[in-house]
């Protein structure tokens, strides 16, 4: 069954928000041209004690831009910019764009075979790099690849502040083989590019899938994903140019790339950066930008909670807080509420979605289904319509578990240089998500897992989430990974990995009991492993398939 046939969750809307929207844009060059001409001395990015405007950001990106085509790039080439929330990534993505290119994603946290991999399938002809990144990683790199121009720049421009928590050790360092940035723009500096016409179906991105599922493949993030999706969270959330927008997801990341720079660009909301995430710092920043939008991982918020300076007056500005990225166990939501005030309003999404697909409408709190203990994603959101399908490819009634198959304008066209994969994912521009779960009879979804996450301990199917969830409710444990492992006598049985919050303490044998305690035999961990540290992508999604190796 569709969430289109009956519509009930409609009634979750605020009366009078449209339904459906119309990407207002052709592209994210003449997005961020619009919201420049209208506030041009506004705030664009805050970073630490920096301050660059609408004005100085268009300037400073069609001069990186005119640099760019003076060394040969040209319309359709790649840049790679494989750096940390700096400045510079988002002059960056709007030079690439105002130049005709498409821009190139890079997890900052790879390293050499992972950048190689990226560079050669996307065929980035430049590359724009962080020096210390530079230095340790990208400089042997580069030769095996068709990159011919590096740009490289330093985490400690555009600020005087430097946090010593953050920058300690941090130096700027030359290279004889690279563009310094800051010279290029110099040089540049007053100068336009030609201008570019740049189509809706015209690619935007490419963003690499996290890898968590196998080899990372290039999604196409079309002008038309990334306008629709920036006007999604604006009219859905409802932020205008009055928020403050705190940059806590990784920029490279598709929530980054939508919740933070594209919806900046649309609605002039000063986008504020930290370099990388550190909670303490993160506490602070809130505090003293007054920031009123946060998004981010679970993950984010668990450490914001156990923070030293955890304060409840310290995020007094914040009016709404959502997370996606990653599941959300009811327990967390619950304790940060206790702990801030605010509710974390669940959003789920992918990279081949341009982040979001469902979303918790604004004021509602999200269900928790009775049965299994998962807290709702939410809804579809405009204009999405997403199916629930058997193994069969036939549709399901509400209440019944399969996979989640979404269409809408946020979907991508499909993977670079692929067509095998994107024939295989996204048949009939339909993408098949991977992602189990199901529909209610109001209208709300549930995930219960990736499809390839299931356990079978002797013949009974276990999802992790639903361990991971339990284990979420017991008052010592901070983060929990939950995997299959081999069994003798059951062929697979439950294994949980455990990291324990500040100060508090449990053993294995207790947490084992908890769970017996609260779930069917079958599903209980029979194996707990405490460490001090969970596995995680840099987005904060935890790697079971680590914890099985």
């Amino acid at each position: 069954m569709s969430a289109y046939d009956d519509k009930p969750w409609l009634a979750l809307y605020e009366p009078g928000t449209p339904h459906s929207i119309t990407p207002e844009f052709d592209n994210v060059v003449d997005m961020f041209a619009a919201t420049a001409a209208a506030r041009p001395d506004a705030d664009a990015i805050r970073y630490f004690d920096g301050r660059i405007t609408a004005r100085e950001l268009a300037e400073l990106s069609d001069a990186f831009a005119a640099g760019l085509l003076d060394r040969g790039f040209r319309r359709g080439d790649r840049v790679a910019i494989y750096a940390q929330n700096v400045p510079q990534f988002v002059i960056a993505q709007l030079a690439t764009w105002k130049a005709g290119g498409i821009a190139v994603s890079v997890n900052p946290m790879n390293r050499g075979r992972e950048l190689e991999l990226i560079l050669r399938d996307s065929g980035a002809t430049v590359l724009v790099c962080l020096e210390n990144l530079y230095r340790d990683v990208a400089a042997d790199v580069v030769p095996r690849t068709d990159v011919h121009t590096v740009v490289t720049t330093s985490e400690l421009e555009h600020q005087t502040r430097c946090d010593p928590r953050l920058f300690a050790g941090v130096e700027r360092i030359e290279f004889a083989d690279t563009v310094d940035l800051a010279t290029l723009i110099d040089e540049f500096r007053g100068t336009r590019p030609p201008t570019v016409s740049l189509a809706p179906d015209a690619v935007a991105l490419l963003t690499y899938t996290s890898g968590t599922t196998g080899p990372p493949k290039g999604a196409m993030n079309t002008h038309r994903n990334v306008v629709f999706n920036a006007q999604t969270f604006r009219d859905w959330i409802h932020i205008d140019h009055d928020d403050v927008l705190l940059g806590a997801a990784p920029l490279f990341h598709i929530t980054g790339l939508i919740a933070h720079v594209a919806l900046s660009l649309l609605t002039g909301s000063p986008l504020v950066l930290m370099y990388r995430f550190d909670p303490e710092v993160t506490i602070e920043t809130i505090r003293d930008e007054r920031v009123t939008f946060a998004g981010g991982s679970i993950t984010v918020f668990i450490a914001l909670m156990n923070a030293p300076n955890a304060e409840k007056s310290a995020l007094a500005s914040l009016e709404r807080v959502y997370s996606g990225g990653a599941p959300i166990p009811p327990s967390t939501v619950r304790a940060f509420q206790d702990v801030f005030g605010h509710y974390i309003h669940n959003i789920y999404g992918l990279t081949e979605t341009t982040s979001p697909s469902h979303a918790v409408p604004p004021g509602a709190d999200a269900p928790v289904d009775p049965t299994s203990g998962a807290l709702s994603v939410g809804v579809p959101v405009f204009d999405t319509v997403v199916r629930v399908v058997g193994d069969d490819g036939r549709e399901l009634p509400p209440g019944e578990v399969g996979e989640l198959v979404t269409s809408g304008p946020e979907v991508v066209p499909g993977y670079w240089n692929k067509p095998d994969e994107t024939a295989k994912a996204l048949p009939g521009g339909a993408l098949h998500t991977g992602d189990v779960g199901y529909m209610d009879t109001d209208g709300w979804f549930y995930l219960v897992d990736r499809k390839k996450d299931q356990i079978n301990a002797g013949g009974y199917k276990v999802w992790p989430r639903e361990v991971e969830d339990v284990l979420y409710e017991h008052d010592a444990v901070r983060e929990a990974a939950v995997v299959g492992v081999p069994d003798a006598y059951r062929g697979e049985t439950v294994k949980a990995f455990v990291s324990l919050r500040p100060g508090r303490s449990a053993d294995p044998d207790e947490l084992i009991g908890f769970c017996k305690e609260r779930m069917a035999a079958y599903k209980y961990p029979r194996q707990v492993e405490i460490r001090d540290e969970l596995p995680k992508t840099v987005t904060g999604k935890l790697l079971r398939r680590e914890l099985r190796e």
